[in-house]
């Protein structure tokens, strides 16, 4: 049995739910989801817990052990939370994965990195930061750059267009299928199997 985190990024409070920037919370909350189908005995569990730092999902998956968390720290402190349940679960660094908005790459591509820079997203940027390196496995939900001059804030805390919607929950349950692969089959196997598809 192995241990992972996966950190889905977002803010919390009412005025930041199903905006771009916190689509790591909804693959979070799909994710464990999923796991909670496939687990009988914890089918009418709550699906987080309120805890230290984040709201947190214990799941299984393919016998390893899955500690799932949306951090409540705001997104420009995400690595205190990611950095707290990595010591407390005993996690290694290996086993991390952060799920990500990303401005770069077109809405609704998918892409899973082992490492890499910020992309200037302050969640990645606290997370670098906390630990050092840039070298953490993430998976990048491309949100697209619709946007106008100076329009960035506005367009990343903005909510979903109604032609997004009708695709987001297809390309929410892939990120599902991509973090599957990467507990079962490690993070370079899973990126040759879902990266350009």
């Amino acid at each position: 049995m192995e241990k992972f985190l996966i950190a889905g990024l977002g803010n919390i409070g009412d005025e930041y739910e199903n905006t771009r920037h916190n689509v790591g919370f909804n693959v979070a909350d799909a994710l464990a989801s999923a796991l909670q189908k496939e687990d009988d005995k914890k089918a009418s569990v709550k699906l987080f817990s309120s805890d230290r730092l984040a709201f947190v999902n214990q799941s299984r998956f393919k016998g390893n052990r899955i500690t799932i968390i949306k951090p409540t720290t705001y997104m420009n402190l995400s690595g205190k939370a990611v950095n707290y349940w990595m010591q407390e679960e005993k996690i290694p660094f290996k086993n991390l994965l952060i799920v990500a908005d990303d401005l770069a790459l077109p809405f609704g591509t998918l892409r899973m990195k082992k490492k890499g820079s910020d992309g200037g997203h302050n969640g990645l940027t606290d997370i670098i930061a906390t630990f050092n390196t840039s070298e953490f496995a993430r998976l990048r939900f491309g949100i697209g750059s619709e946007f106008s001059k100076g329009k960035q804030v506005d367009y990343v805390l903005g909510k979903w267009s109604p032609e997004e919607e009708k695709v987001l929950s297809e390309r929410i349950d892939q990120c599902v299928k991509i973090i599957k692969s990467f507990v079962a089959i490690g993070v370079d196997r899973t990126m040759s199997d879902f990266n350009n598809k």
